[in-house]
């Protein structure tokens, strides 16, 4: 009975005494944690209200009321095209577009969204926020001035 007693206890005790192990899941984890935009300042891109961009927009007056039949047909081709890249209020591949006309003029912003290609190449705010943003390009969409009017009426409702 004592060798039972003591091939028990001795069994328990080696048990007890054992390295614990974690198990290891397969693939991986992912952690995620909302980062606040940064400033644009922060990001090295200067505001310039003055700079009207490379293309065919030379001038363009907003009216003082939002047209609101423009605007929806914006959103519908933003959503369409736009939104692979930019969200309203977050950094994605390309900048957040809430506050778009606080950092950049009307005009600016119309011949990106026709002439990516030209203000790349040429402007010295496009050639920044390629750089910022890892040279993400932005894609030519070839979209006429129609469509791109509807999309910065958009912008102004962000």
């Amino acid at each position: 009975m004592k060798k039972i007693f003591a091939v028990f206890a001795l069994a328990t005790l080696i048990v007890s005494c054992g390295e614990k192990k974690e198990e290891k899941k397969e693939g991986f984890e992912v952690t995620r944690t909302k980062e606040e935009p940064k400033a644009v300042e922060a990001e090295g891109v200067p505001v310039d209200l003055n700079n009207k961009g490379v293309g065919p927009i030379k001038a363009i007056a907003f009216g003082e009321v939002i047209n609101t039949e423009m605007a929806a047909k914006g959103e519908e081709k933003f959503k369409a095209i736009c939104t692979a890249c930019h969200m309203a209020d977050q950094r994605m591949i390309g900048p957040a577009l809430a506050g778009v006309y606080d950092r950049r003029s009307p005009e600016w912003v119309m011949n990106m969204i026709m002439n990516p290609d030209g203000m790349i190449k040429e402007d010295p705010i496009a050639k920044a926020l390629l750089k910022e943003y890892n040279n993400a390009i932005m894609l030519n969409q070839n979209l006429g001035e129609d469509e791109a009017r509807s999309i910065a009426e958009y912008l102004r409702t962000l």
